[in-house]
């Protein structure tokens, strides 16, 4: 096994947990781990073999996927929200640099403004510290979801109470 493929193997670093977050899809395409940092929900993961393009970097593609769950998952944790549904309304993305096989990938977002029925969210993603995407979205505020195993998750050290309906 080389370098890269050991890397790519690698479990998150210290202080991150598992989050089955996202739905099947992103399960699927994961695995994402998440911590509480600073007020903000982060998000990160490996990027793995099954995450590369021929060129051996994240596929861009796995990328906006994570950011799209990103920057709406945030939403749920850092604005006064209760936990709904948010589909993509719009998403815009800039990839910056490649993020190579094996690389800890991981994401801040802010939420910029609430309405009664849009959420404005942007968020950075890095890979190993070095920036290689941003992006921003608007989220329609759907129903309220059920509570889920990915709830308990998600009740990261630190993490103040979710509002509740």
């Amino acid at each position: 096994m080389n370098g890269a493929d050991a890397d790519a193997e690698a479990g998150p670093p210290e202080g991150w947990h598992a989050a089955p977050i996202g739905g099947a899809f992103a399960v699927h395409n994961g695995p994402l781990f998440a911590r509480w940092r600073d007020g903000r929900l982060e998000l990160g993961f490996r990027v793995g073999p099954r995450h590369v393009n021929p060129g051996l970097a994240c596929h861009g593609g796995m990328l906006v996927m994570f950011a799209d769950i990103l920057i709406s998952t945030a939403a749920q944790y850092q604005a006064d929200i209760p936990r709904q549904f948010l589909p993509t309304i719009s998403l815009q993305s800039d990839f910056l640099a490649p993020a190579p096989l094996g690389s800890w990938i991981e994401g801040r977002a802010e939420i910029l403004k609430v309405t009664k029925r849009l959420v404005f969210s942007q968020g950075l993603i890095s890979a190993d510290g070095a920036s290689v995407m941003r992006a921003s979205g608007v989220f329609r505020r759907g129903p309220l979801l059920p509570d889920s195993a990915s709830d308990d998750t998600l009740r990261l050290p630190g993490m103040p109470p979710r509002p509740q309906a």
